[in-house]
């Protein structure tokens, strides 16, 4: 079993696309879900890493797959 409740793909989208549709995403979301994001944006690295300190979610990893960035958020 996925350890992630819902997963985004925000591939081919550009800043501040993949942000708007996690928050999006995440407000759908329970307290402690996880959302899986995947994006192509090289921007959106600094960009969820920013959006989980001023949203309060816990970014739990940021990483590179198969050339997609990866993202795992837990919801606050």
């Amino acid at each position: 079993m996925a350890d992630f409740d819902k997963e985004l793909d925000a591939s081919g989208l550009n800043c501040p696309l993949p942000i708007l549709k996690a928050k999006k995403e995440l407000n759908a979301l329970s307290s402690g879900q996880k959302l899986r994001i995947v994006a192509t944006d090289p921007g959106s690295v600094k960009d969820f890493d920013a959006f989980a300190k001023q949203t309060g979610n816990k970014l739990l990893s940021s990483g590179e797959e198969g050339g997609k960035y990866v993202f795992l958020i837990e919801k606050a």
